[in-house]
């Protein structure tokens, strides 16, 4: 019998199996070894071949695929988002890297460590991901928030496609977004509500009703940056969403309790995300406002600067907006707005109409004095 080539690839049986075992050498003389499920040998071969094909093409090894684990796809997606220097990537109390919206797809999949790595990757497919949402949205939680973590399962599925460790990426549906919200607070409830409010939490809320920053940005502020006889603080590139640096005016009030802060060491707003959690309800309750949310702040800065007459790109500056197109979402308008809208319309048409009386009197009074000349 003619020896065979090398690099054609061959078929075997494992002492004590009754199916084929295909195996051939990679681009990199690395053995590859599957079993082919089948003990027909005709069918064995065709699978060889198929094999082969794919590895000519560059398609990722069937047997690496299924040792791939979610946390495997997790793991990539984690390194992407710190090579791209991604402001979404947290750091847990744990000291694990995470991202908005990936808690939940860890506890679906399984995963708790890179020792327990959850689900096999085989396992994550269209119709587990419309599980996923399903269990989500009888939790409770709205289609935005449900598409956050459906688009970080599809990110990591094609990460591991473009890296060669998985052949094909099963689709992933993303739900409606829910409609924008028309969260918006007016200057009188708003200072209902900071009366209501903790000292120590009044000039976090004076700083994102009056500006619009991020809680996230807010947060990082230390004393160094803030220039209070210039009533600015100054946020640094790497503490924004958008990377840009950017001064932030602040209002005489927010001045006034800055000052007052002794020792002006360290951050400037001490308070914690959970005491926020814990207080700012409470507050909203107090006034009426439940479901009030702290970024409702944010749009009420965009409203209140576009109502004050400040040109958009001024205040896009202040808020950190860095597209129009998501600026406009928060410039929410009302039924005020409208109804000034018409206001506005019926006095210049009465001002036009005046000015068109007052032509014609003008006209009539000259023609009189032509006739007695």
């Amino acid at each position: 019998m003619p020896k065979r080539e090398r690099g054609t690839g061959g078929l075997f049986r494992m002492k004590g199996t009754k199916n084929w075992y295909a195996q051939y050498y990679d681009a990199n003389g690395k053995p590859r070894r599957v079993t082919t499920g089948t003990d027909v040998k005709q069918e064995a071969q065709t699978f060889l071949r198929n094999l082969m094909n794919d590895a000519d093409r560059g398609v990722a090894f069937i047997g690496d695929v299924k040792k791939l684990t979610y946390g495997d796809l997790r793991k990539g997606l984690i390194q992407s988002y710190m090579e791209k220097g991604n402001k979404s990537l947290q750091v847990t109390v744990e000291g694990e890297d995470t991202i908005w919206g990936l808690t939940p797809l860890d506890e679906f999949f399984g995963y708790k460590s890179e020792q327990e790595p959850g689900s096999p990757a085989t396992r994550i497919t269209t119709d587990a991901a419309r599980e996923f949402a399903s269990k989500r949205l009888a939790e409770g939680v709205t289609n935005s928030t449900i598409n956050t973590s459906l688009a970080l399962l599809r990110r990591m599925l094609n990460l591991a496609k473009d890296d060669g460790k998985l052949q094909t990426v099963p689709k992933i549906h993303l739900f409606k977004p829910n409609p924008a919200r028309k969260g918006f607070l007016s200057l009188e409830k708003f200072e209902e509500l900071l009366a209501k409010l903790p000292a120590d939490l009044k000039p976090l809320i004076l700083l994102l009703y009056y500006c619009g920053l991020r809680r996230g940005e807010a947060l990082q502020v230390v004393w160094s940056q803030v220039d209070l006889a210039g009533a600015t603080i100054r946020l640094e590139d790497e503490q924004t969403k958008s990377g840009e640096a950017r001064t932030i005016p602040l209002p005489d009030e927010l001045v006034q309790l800055l000052r007052q802060v002794e020792p002006k060491e360290g951050k400037v707003f001490t308070v914690t995300d959970s005491y926020i959690r814990k207080e700012w309800p409470l507050a909203c309750a107090a006034v009426g406002l439940d479901g009030l949310l702290i970024h409702d702040l944010r749009r009420s800065a965009v409203k209140n600067l576009m109502k004050a007459g400040v040109q958009q790109q001024v205040a896009m500056a202040i808020s950190g907006h860095k597209t129009v197109s998501v600026f406009q979402r928060y410039n929410i308008i009302d039924t005020a707005d409208v109804v000034e809208a018409m206001r506005k319309v019926q006095l210049a048409h009465r001002e036009k109409s005046s000015g068109r009386d007052s032509e014609s009197l003008v006209r009539a009074s000259g023609g009189r004095k032509r006739l007695k000349g």
